[in-house]
């Protein structure tokens, strides 16, 4: 049997609330972990429980849905379902990655649809979660030893098992110029080629070595050894130019903690 799905239901509205938690709390494979009746306790529960799922209202006063998303971090959101009054809004939550998003009042057949998409891709990501571990592995026995461990315990591969049509081989760190995401998966860029492997930017994130690679955006993980130079750019933001002629963006928000990291490597 698997694991429970743990839910968080985020709204400012207690009939929302109630609505959602008579809708969930038979529900066998639910777990209801908490409730949060604004943005800012959002946050704060999403860490205390890191729930697989978050019912989120996008439009609460002080801080909205989206304005939790930013503070908790993309990376880091649970799957998300929003809720809102407002059709405007669904759009908008697609290209925040949500998986799905229910109009208020909520209608029962479109919930249990919603549930059960998120069921697959929950579903879905334990079992890439598996399967990147066991790759993982696979490349540390077949390098004799090609993994290694930061002094904070992190595992960091020396090299990355891809899939090439009908073979696997293995790609060298050494040869990865940068990492972007796409969706479920991530592609790896080296001189000659692009690599898609099904695998998460944070999981990217861990697997490398933090002396040689940077997350510069949500979306790109760059090789420092093969960064030219840096320069401002708009609002904050920076861009990085790399040896190869590619300019990538720098967020301002991921500077603070790659800014040692560059200069380690100038």
């Amino acid at each position: 049997m698997s694991a429970p799905i743990k839910v968080l239901i985020v709204d400012d509205e207690p009939l929302a609330r109630d609505t959602l938690r008579m809708l969930l709390e038979d529900i066998e494979d639910i777990d209801l972990v908490d409730e949060a009746p604004n943005g800012a306790v959002a946050v704060e529960k999403i860490a205390e429980h890191n729930p697989d799922l978050v019912f989120l209202d996008i439009q609460m006063p002080g801080m909205g849905g989206f304005d939790v998303i930013e503070e908790v971090g993309a990376s880091n959101m649970p799957y998300v379902i929003f809720a809102t009054a407002y059709d405007e809004y669904a759009l908008k939550a697609f290209r925040a990655n949500a998986l799905d998003y229910l109009l208020k009042p909520f209608d029962d057949d479109l919930f249990e649809q919603a549930l059960d998409r998120a069921r697959t891709r929950l579903k879905q990501d334990r079992v890439d979660d598996l399967t990147d571990r066991l790759e993982s592995l696979l490349a540390g026995r077949g390098s004799g030893g090609g993994e290694s461990s930061d002094p904070d315990g992190t595992s960091t591969a020396n090299r990355i098992l891809v899939r090439d049509r009908d073979r696997i081989r293995f790609v060298s760190i050494d040869e990865i110029n940068w990492i972007e995401a796409a969706g479920d998966y991530v592609v790896l860029h080296t001189d000659n080629k692009r690599h898609l492997i099904r695998a998460t930017m944070t999981g990217m994130t861990k697997r490398l070595p933090r002396d040689r690679f940077a997350r510069i955006h949500r979306s790109t993980i760059v090789n420092m050894d093969v960064v030219r130079e840096v320069r401002p750019y708009f609002h904050g933001d920076y861009m990085v130019y790399m040896n190869d002629g590619k300019e990538l963006r720098l967020s301002r928000r991921y500077w603070p903690h790659v800014e040692e990291q560059f200069n380690a490597v100038r």
